[in-house]
């Protein structure tokens, strides 16, 4: 029990209570969608597994990324991101980086580790964008970003897929100079030979601690040695380079600890063990300003009055079966509470105040299944279909964007949407302005957002409702073994592009054969490349997750959230609960 008070108790406690109970576990669902997630957590393994041995590693003295990282972060905190991500397609499967959300001595921080099996640490295509991502994620939540860094540099005969561009090589060190100059720490933990870009990444954070045998500099000892080239290697120059080799071999490289912490002071600390480096890195955050998350709550944290378990029976995988959505929510926050926003008016989204750790946040998400007489502006006996977006669910949602963002409330989207109506009659109620008034309403709110693909994510609505396209506003997005993500289904895409090839095939005595092979080929590329491994390959999603760890995740983002906010609203002077109350009273 806390010793903490909590505000209007009235409006935060005992919210209502959604969720009822499982008549029957979905054997087939269940088996279905752990199979997936299993195929992936595979994957996942495989890239982490890559490369050097950890005996090898561990008989050199060295730990692995993943071991220093289980000593750094608090158990049970650790939530990774990216591990699938690999746009440059590299044969390991992996970016050579290990990014997450973790709490070191009870602080979020994001993470960022060399992966030092992997050619001890080289920066390799697409490793740029990853870390970018995760400054993003600092830069969001505005908490601090922790490096243990072991970084050997640009891989060379790769380095026009890494050096240069505007998302590139470079980035990651003007992007920690924002951070800083926003009042948001970087802290680096230094092993091994950083030369070049490693040196930067050494060189570019707030702290800089080291291990005694690190060392950081603008270039190697492999660099120095090249210097003045003829344009050519000959024999002579390669006896050179022999002789620099070897000598190299027996001198400190460039940059070591008696230049870095003797000399130039850059290492504030040296350790001779690898656990020294990483108890300096937990000393630093216990410096860092942070507030208690008792400071916000509004009730005492309590778990879900349903488990995830029973997401595997709620959430079907075959797309075309509805659900109730209310029924998931009831296993995702405290006590399966939640108050909603406008019960009955633009009924395909549900969205309104939950808790999470005693922790208020907005939730936004689509209804499933069909909704009799609804949109109005089709007239009698229209049948709306859940996951479409109306006139009204998106005046909705943009009320209740706005509303959270003036109460300084996170947002948890939870898509699985079809699009947004089309059509003459969509087109006159004004659907095409509303989707870009939510764009505006979510950039306006400045307020963290976490976005989940629970299923579906197409067209224009799976970036309106808080998608990964808000650069400003979405801190991550996660994606199940049930997502998708595409701009419109693959037989319509077929449709949409050959329609009038087929009409003009016919026209000519032309066999029709042909077009419908490529119609078909086009529908097999959509599948792939819309499923949950490709979305988190090419960063669609910024994790797969397991459906009974979501709430684990939405944990870590809330919790983030709390910790540093930009600003704050005291509760006693929120206007979102009021108006939710005084709706359901008007409603009565």
């Amino acid at each position: 029990m806390s010793t903490f008070g909590y505000s209007m108790p009235s409006y935060f406690q005992n919210m209502p209570q959604i969720g009822t109970a499982l008549n029957a576990v979905n054997e087939e669902n269940a088996k279905s969608l752990k199979d997936i997630e299993s195929e992936l957590e595979a994957k996942s393994e495989a890239a982490l597994s890559a490369g050097r041995s950890d005996e090898s590693l561990n008989a050199a003295g060295q730990m692995t990324a993943r071991q220093r990282v289980k000593l750094l972060v608090d158990e049970g905190t650790w939530c990774p991101l990216n591990s699938l991500y690999n746009p440059g397609d590299n044969k390991d499967g992996s970016t050579g980086v290990i990014t997450g959300l973790g709490k070191i001595h009870d602080k979020w921080a994001v993470i960022i580790a060399s992966d030092n099996k992997k050619l001890a640490g080289a920066w390799v295509p697409g490793q740029a964008l990853k870390l970018t991502r995760a400054t993003d994620i600092a830069k969001q939540l505005r908490i601090p970003l922790v490096y243990v860094l072991n970084c050997s540099g640009v891989k060379l005969d790769e380095q026009e897929k890494v050096y240069a561009g505007r998302v590139g090589g470079g980035t990651p060190f003007y992007r920690h100079a924002e951070l800083e100059q926003m009042g948001i720490p970087v802290i680096v933990g230094i092993y091994g030979t950083n030369p070049a870009g490693g040196g930067y990444h050494s060189i570019s954070p707030t702290i800089l601690i080291a291990h005694e045998k690190a060392n950081m500099a603008v270039g190697g000892a492999g660099i120095v040695g090249g210097m003045n080239p003829k344009g050519y290697v000959d024999q002579e120059a390669a006896q050179a380079l022999i002789d620099a080799t070897v000598k190299a071999g027996k001198v400190d490289p460039p940059g070591a600890v008696h230049i870095h912490f003797g000399e130039t002071g850059f290492f504030r600390e040296v350790y001779a063990e690898e656990e020294g480096v990483l108890g300096a890195i937990k000393k630093y955050m216990d410096a860092i300003p942070a507030y208690n998350e008792n400071f916000f709550r509004v009730d005492e944290p309590k778990q879900p009055a349903h488990t995830g378990e029973e997401l595997y029976s709620r959430v079907p995988l075959n797309q075309r079966r509805a659900y109730d959505v209310r029924e998931v929510l009831a296993c995702l926050f405290d006590n399966s509470e939640f108050l909603e926003y406008k019960n009955g008016y633009g009924p395909e989204i549900v969205c309104g105040l939950a808790k999470v750790n005693g922790l208020l946040t907005g939730v936004i998400t689509n209804y499933q299944g069909l909704i009799p007489n609804y949109p109005d502006y089709r007239g009698e006996g229209a049948m709306g279909v859940g996951g479409k977006l109306y006139r009204q669910g998106l005046i909705k949602m943009n009320e209740f964007v706005t509303m959270c963002g003036r109460d300084r409330l996170p947002i948890v989207w939870i898509q699985d949407t079809t699009g947004i109506d089309v059509g003459d009659p969509a087109e006159k109620a004004e659907l095409l302005g509303l989707g870009q008034s939510l764009i505006y309403s979510i950039e306006n709110s400045k307020v963290p957002q976490l976005e989940i693909t629970l299923r579906k994510g197409t067209a224009a609505a799976h970036y309106v409702m808080g998608g990964p396209q808000g650069n400003n506003t979405n801190v991550f997005s996660l994606g199940t073994a049930a997502t998708e993500v595409y701009v419109m289904h693959g037989e319509t895409a077929a449709a949409a592009m050959y329609a009038r090839r087929l009409v003009k095939d016919q026209k000519e005595g032309k066999d029709l054969e042909p077009t419908i092979e490529k119609m078909n080929k086009l529908i097999q590329d959509y599948t792939k490349n819309s499923r949950p491994d490709f979305c988190a390959k090419v960063g669609f999603v910024d994790e797969i997750v397991k459906l009974d760890e979501l709430r684990r995740y939405i944990c870590a983002f809330v919790g983030s959230a709390y910790q540093n906010p930009q600003s704050i609203c005291p509760f006693h002077q929120m206007m979102t609960p009021r108006i939710l109350r005084d709706w359901d009273n008007l409603k009565k």
